[in-house]
């Protein structure tokens, strides 16, 4: 197998932060994250968080299959061997649509069946190996650091909110998750000794393409202020002027934006669009912060 038909899956857990509003879900929950990726950092598999609420309120009206995760209720928010079941199927489904067949490495517990699939061989590693997974090796600990800043950076004076709830938390997950480099998740899988090719080449530390860096902003600037030396355009009068709308506040543009969030789950055709929303929502932190 190449390193890109390698994958690797296991369990991490992240907790709610305490005081969430009530919206089915109890402050302070532990939700398990399903984390799976291929060697090469090519492809991460969207999330498949498991939690205690079976019915969380704040889902309700959102287009589940469409979100850029999953989430399912599990036994006291573990995952059971019917749940890592079906996601296995979805995973085997998946790779069937790409034209693939892969190897999924994964560690031998009571919650992970071993199922005869199409597109996927299951391999259990051994127990001694176990405890140096790839996931283990710095990829869940990058994930949950990128978690833990988007929470830290969470307003709620501008959001109009309290503590984020289950539904901001699953999205901050996903952005976490994307957060986490390709070429970060090569390097473990080859401390972990799981890649056998150690001399691939590293994926470069590129930006993500579609988004601005701070120095772009900066030097693109605001068109209107970069030609305000210039006075009135021509052919345009003080009545037309004062008919531009003001500049919206903060508070406003984070309205907006959670608007447009809740549009979007309930509406979306594809996971995809929650991409582009994603890096719009990084874009107006990255001008907010100066």
């Amino acid at each position: 197998y190449a390193p890109a038909e390698i994958f690797a899956c296991g369990e991490t857990t992240v907790l709610l932060p305490a005081g969430a509003p009530g919206r089915g879900e109890s402050a302070g929950e532990r939700l398990t994250l399903l984390l799976c990726a291929n060697a090469s950092g090519s492809e991460k598999v969207p999330l498949r968080a498991v939690g205690d609420s079976p019915r969380p309120r704040c889902l309700r009206g959102v287009n589940l299959e469409q979100m850029p995760w999953s989430y399912r209720a599990g036994s006291l928010g573990g995952l059971t061997a019917a749940l890592f079941a079906e996601w296995l199927r979805d995973f085997n489904e998946g790779m069937g649509r790409q034209g693939k067949s892969v190897l999924l490495l994964l560690a031998k517990h009571e919650a992970h069946p071993y199922l005869q699939l199409s597109n996927v061989r299951m391999v259990f590693v051994p127990p001694a190996t176990a405890l140096v997974q790839p996931l283990d090796r710095g990829i869940a600990s990058d994930l949950k650091g990128h978690y833990r800043r988007r929470l830290l950076r969470w307003l709620p004076a501008e959001r109009g909110a309290g503590q984020p709830s289950l539904l901001d938390v699953l999205h901050m997950l996903a952005q976490a998750w994307g957060d986490v480099h390709p070429g970060l998740i090569a390097s473990c899988f080859r401390a972990a000794g799981f890649t056998p090719d150690a001399s691939a080449e590293a994926v470069s530390l590129t930006p993500a393409p579609g988004l601005l860096s701070r120095e772009q902003l900066e030097r693109d600037g605001d068109p209107a202020e970069a030609d305000g030396d210039e006075g009135m355009a021509e052919g345009e009068d003080a009545g037309e002027l004062a008919a531009v709308p003001p500049c919206p506040s903060e508070r406003e543009v984070w309205r907006s934006l959670a608007t447009l969030r809740r549009y979007l789950e309930c509406q979306a055709t594809s996971p995809d669009l929650f991409q582009a929303f994603y890096e719009l929502e990084d874009a107006v932190h990255m001008v907010s912060a100066g």
